[in-house]
């Protein structure tokens, strides 16, 4: 009677237990196809409470990805398919060592914030690896070392971010001034949408 007696407060105590949250995931519909990902608060909580700010806000609806390299990742959220840079909140820190330590790095399928040579520059723009990108890693608390915060990854669609890197590159008018022509897809790939669907 005494073991059924702890083995029922037991399974009380494991009811009462919150359930791990899950991880937040976000739903980008582009005009090449649909890209899920999978966010890590706990590698960079800095980083995915401002991309999911950026997503919420409705603020990613209507850029494009504007540097496709082939061989290396393809980055979006920041300009409009008009070639017009959007305004942004303030940038925010680096996370880059605190995200490799949570064992997450720049290969095929992770996603992580685009900067300026300064590490702390990062805003709303974004990059997706398509290859083993250790260089751009954590390394040391130095400007050359910072490297880039990886915060999530691919779950679905890792297909159309390889369809979107092979795409035949060559803007055809005028772009930003911030772009390389030759980097813009010759025909625009624009995120249709971008919405939160779990966590």
């Amino acid at each position: 009677m005494l073991r059924k007696l702890i083995l029922a407060a037991g399974f009380a105590a494991l009811a009462a237990t919150p359930a791990l949250a899950a991880n937040p995931q976000v739903e980008f519909d582009t005009t090449a196809g649909v890209i899920k990902l999978e966010l890590y608060p706990d590698a960079a909580p800095k980083t995915v409470a401002n991309f999911l700010e950026y997503v919420k806000s409705g603020f990613y609806a209507g850029t494009q990805f504007h540097r496709v390299i082939d061989g290396f990742m393809i980055q979006g959220g920041g300009f409009t398919a008009d070639y017009v840079k959007k305004p942004t909140r303030p940038p925010i820190p680096i996370e880059s060592e605190s995200s490799l330590k949570a064992g997450l790095r720049n290969v095929p399928g992770t996603i992580a914030m685009a900067r300026t040579s300064d590490p702390n520059s990062a805003s709303a723009q974004f990059f997706i690896n398509v290859n083993d990108n250790a260089r751009l890693n954590f390394t040391s608390a130095t400007p050359q070392g910072y490297g880039y915060t990886v915060f999530g990854k691919v779950i679905e669609g890792m297909d159309v971010v390889t369809k979107i890197a092979k795409a035949p590159k060559g803007a055809t008018g005028k772009v930003h001034e911030e772009m390389n022509p030759a980097d813009v897809p010759a025909t625009l790939v624009v995120i249709k949408s971008a919405k939160v669907i779990g966590g």
